[in-house]
């Protein structure tokens, strides 16, 4: 089934990126990982440690592929809405429009209006760390803080899974958001981590 879904990777990775793509044999565990959650894999993903009632925080230095693989990741996941990509910049922007409106966007938890149960949005939210506090009409706000904190308690009640990459580290997680979001984002996600030392393939 992997060699499938890897072959898939391939073709598909080609179509949307171009020519160039390549899934390099370095990054198949970490793919594999991915591939297990996506897939709904029991047995893979508890071979391999992960977790599929957590989202996934994908870690590792700028180019080494992992916003591209969690835009491809979308292609899996069959029995639930896929997941949507989202610039943590682009948020930070809107908020400096719409202001506190943002958070509910991104946190909120929507109903069916047949059955009225409750309809979670799940998002990737790419590139943590790259926002910055932006000021609405005066007031500052770490808007990222605000919605992983908001997300977290949809978390806990109604089954919201969230994915994130990033460039930092935990520690520097700490240092921009504090540590209840550090302490959050763990009980929330499994960390899928490149080595610090992955090469830039925009190179």
């Amino acid at each position: 089934m992997y060699q499938q879904a890897f072959n898939y990777l391939q073709n598909k990775g080609s179509q949307i990126y171009g020519p160039l793509f390549r899934v390099l044999n370095e990054d198949h565990l970490i793919i594999q990982r991915l591939l297990a959650w996506s897939l709904k894999d029991a047995p893979t993903a508890q071979q391999l440690g992960v977790d599929l009632t957590k989202g996934l925080m994908v870690t590792g230095p700028i180019g080494c592929g992992k916003s591209s693989l969690m835009n491809l990741m979308r292609f899996y996941i069959k029995d639930e809405t896929p997941h949507i990509l989202k610039p943590c910049r682009d948020i930070a922007f809107e908020f400096e429009k719409a202001g506190f409106e943002v958070i509910r966007r991104y946190a909120c938890v929507s109903y069916h209006n047949s059955t009225h149960r409750p309809y979670v949005k799940s998002f990737c939210f790419d590139d943590l760390g790259t926002e910055h506090s932006l000021r609405h009409f005066g007031q500052e706000c770490n808007i990222m803080a605000e919605i992983i904190l908001s997300r977290y308690d949809h978390f806990i009640h109604n089954n919201m899974l969230t994915h994130f990459t990033t460039n930092l580290s935990a520690d520097e997680i700490e240092k921009f958001y504090g540590p209840r979001v550090r302490s959050r984002l763990r009980e929330m996600c499994n960390l899928i981590a490149f080595p610090r030392d992955a090469p830039d393939k925009r190179k």
